[in-house]
């Protein structure tokens, strides 16, 4: 990870922190309005870190939307989303609506405020689901893998069950955070939808346990996986979205240990 830069807002006006705060296109106006939605927001310095890059600045994230940095607000770290001036949409307010429906029922990082060009949220402390699993080794590994598997496929289930998309779930590299206590949290919901059919726990076992260079690693720690039939219970739960079809699900993934969000106890 790069060295940090943490910038007061006031000394954001050198030409390559205006240029990320503004990107791709920098415009005087442009800056102008975002450093007084900034101000809006109580937002007292911004810090470069990551391991991605916006003009040689290290970033937590950059998609097609928006580019994330750390902010501080109040002494708080807090997570920003900067919507980039060519991206195919002219306010934050979709992902903030989406990320607030998903927050309703515990789950994503929490919506704290929004602006026209900004996005406001809990700053997730943890490692992407790839690292994570990569640093698993010990007696406990597998037991950790299939705790927060089971997790993250019961949130996929919650969200399916309210008709919330995610939309990036069968490639998600970037998009799930395990945090210290081994808890999993997905993130980024830019292209969540309410309006399409929602998949998100059959776009999650794709991509953990069927199609994709992490399910090959998965399936290291957990055991090999059937993964003819788990299509079958994938394509019946499509059909039927109920909770035992859902456990059969977890049962395929090798996963059912433990008790269940909403249905033996709580998580």
């Amino acid at each position: 990870m790069q060295n940090s830069r943490k910038i007061a807002i006031q000394l954001l006006n050198e030409e390559k922190y205006r240029q990320t705060i503004c990107y791709p296109t920098y415009t005087t106006e442009e800056f102008k309005q975002r450093l007084k939605e900034l101000e809006k927001l109580k937002i007292s310095a911004i810090e470069f870190i990551g391991q991605k890059q916006v003009h040689s600045l290290p970033v937590l994230g950059k998609g097609c939307v928006g580019i994330v940095v750390i902010a501080y607000r109040n002494n708080e770290k807090v997570a920003l989303k900067i919507r980039q001036a060519d991206a195919n949409r002219s306010t934050m307010q979709h992902e903030a609506h989406m990320l607030k429906k998903a927050n309703e029922i515990g789950i994503g990082p929490c919506l704290l405020r929004t602006t026209r060009n900004f996005l406001l949220m809990e700053y997730i402390e943890g490692d992407l689901l790839p690292e994570w699993i990569n640093t698993l080794e010990g007696k406990n590994a597998r037991e950790r893998l299939c705790h927060v598997s089971r997790l993250i496929l019961e949130q996929a289930w919650k969200l399916d069950n309210i008709g919330l998309d995610h939309g990036e779930l069968s490639h998600a590299p970037k998009h799930i955070i395990i945090k210290p206590n081994d808890v999993p949290c997905l993130v980024d919901f830019e292209t969540a939808s309410i309006s399409r059919a929602v998949s998100n726990v059959t776009s999650l076992c794709q991509y953990l346990f069927i199609g994709s260079s992490l399910a090959k690693l998965v399936q290291r720690k957990l055991g090999d996986i059937n993964k003819e039939t788990l299509v079958e219970v994938l394509r019946a739960y499509k059909k039927k979205r109920g909770e035992e079809s859902f456990k059969e699900i977890l049962k395929m993934c090798k996963v059912l240990e433990g008790t269940l969000y909403g249905m033996d106890s709580n998580t």
